[in-house]
């Protein structure tokens, strides 16, 4: 008998529902919108972009970014379904573990620049339903090579002691003492949001130094400031809704966000819900501080602060204020400002030698710019200027020397090349 073919119609509906329960097998319903949804709130909560995507480039999600580390640079990796160059062909397993435990394909491990140490408190639900989302990201072949470290730091091996050194993997633990607002803040920043991977000082191994939590750490040419309740150095003196209007909008009632920060409110907070930005705030609020009312008693030289007061009445008054207290919403108040009075002075070198631009949002469009001063001032009269404005107005931090300015002004030549 001859064999009678099935319609062609038929054979579609076939391939498709064959394709369909391999998909479901392997854990992702590509037609599911709810958890394709869930998972682009995730990555966006996550800050994938920022890393994964380069500046100005039209690929979202393509890698070969540069991030700078204490040991070298890395290169993001392309992280779009293309089966080649990105994770189209990885499993449900492989991109759950290097999310989760820091290994990728074929059991590769993974420089904890990428923030696996954070993302371990995900739900393998959580971890599917984001790769569920880049599955629907368009597919770019771009071959990257993540690892550019110098020997021997490019010895991936060496990994292992790493994270058993400094790695507790495990899905986040809800503390039953506090409220479901402070748990779901708990869980975005100590997970999802990974704050502590920018605001959390390190060892000499690139560990973090888990005694002091939010506190601080300089990267990438700028300090991410403390953000413990620390009145003077963190956010004591800013209220839950200050805090949740900072991180929607970019700026509040007295600060603004610049270089880093400025790129993860605009590609993540800023598209974050209400309620997750509240719940982090009230998290932040209940971070408790160290030395919180031990303003250090600092004694600049009176000559370098007489210096710095007239070449901040010629060059920044117009702005800031003869006061400090800037212009609400639009230009920050260095009076009694957390991230002035940090002891790592590298954010104001960066934003006086370079310039700045504030974060432009929906909520607060305008994105006001500092202008470079690099070519107008000399290194002591940044020194002064920097000095005057740490210690003015009840401010209190250590004093800033020429050959910090000179540093500075070198690494950011050195990092514009």
């Amino acid at each position: 008998m001859r064999r009678v073919r099935p319609p062609f119609a038929v054979s579609c509906v076939w391939l498709l529902m064959m394709l369909t329960s391999y998909a479901l097998a392997d854990g992702i319903d590509k037609q599911d919108f709810k958890q394709i949804e869930r998972g682009r709130y995730l990555t966006i909560a996550g800050d994938c972009a920022a890393c994964h995507t380069l500046p100005g480039s039209n690929h979202d999600f393509a890698g070969g970014r540069a991030i700078e580390t204490p040991f070298g640079q890395l290169l993001a990796p392309n992280i779009t379904p293309d089966p080649e160059t990105g994770i189209g062909a990885w499993t449900d397993d492989e991109f759950v573990n290097a999310l989760s435990r820091g290994t990728g394909r074929d059991g590769t491990r993974l420089y904890p620049a990428m923030p696996y140490t954070y993302y371990t408190k995900l739900t393998r639900d959580d971890a599917l339903a984001i790769r569920a989302y880049l599955n629907t990201v368009p597919a770019v072949r771009n071959p990257v090579n993540p690892n550019q470290l110098l020997f021997p730091f490019n010895i991936r091996a060496s990994l292992i002691g790493w994270n058993m050194l400094f790695f507790a993997p495990g899905t986040f633990q809800p503390n039953p003492n506090k409220s479901a607002e402070w748990n779901r803040g708990a869980f975005l920043a100590e997970g999802l949001a990974h704050c502590g991977l920018c605001h959390t000082p390190k060892n000499f191994l690139g560990g973090d130094k888990t005694s002091e939590p939010l506190r601080g750490y300089a990267l990438q040419g700028w300090f991410a400031p403390e953000i413990t309740n620390n009145s003077r150095q963190g956010l004591g003196d800013w209220s839950v809704d200050e805090i949740a209007t900072y991180l929607k909008t970019g700026h509040n009632s007295t600060s603004a966000a610049t270089g880093l920060m400025s790129e993860m409110v605009t590609r993540s907070a800023s598209h974050m819900t209400d309620a997750d930005l509240k719940a982090i705030a009230v998290y932040l609020k209940d971070e408790p501080s160290q030395n919180d009312n031990q303003a250090a008693s600092y004694q600049p030289d009176q000559t370098v602060m007489k210096s710095g007061a007239a070449i901040y009445a010629d060059e920044c008054a117009g702005c800031h204020g003869a006061n400090g207290k800037g212009a609400s919403g639009l230009f920050p108040s260095l009076n009694g400002s957390p991230t002035v009075q940090q002891t790592d002075p590298t954010t104001l070198l960066h934003v006086v030698l370079r310039g700045a631009r504030s974060a432009a949002t929906d909520g607060a469009p305008t994105g006001a710019a500092m202008p470079q001063f690099d070519w107008i001032l000399n290194d002591d009269q940044v020194a002064a200027v920097l000095t005057y404005i740490r210690n003015a107005w009840g401010n209190a931090a250590p004093p800033v020397g020429a050959g910090e300015v000179s540093k500075s002004r070198r690494a950011l030549i050195e990092r514009s090349d």
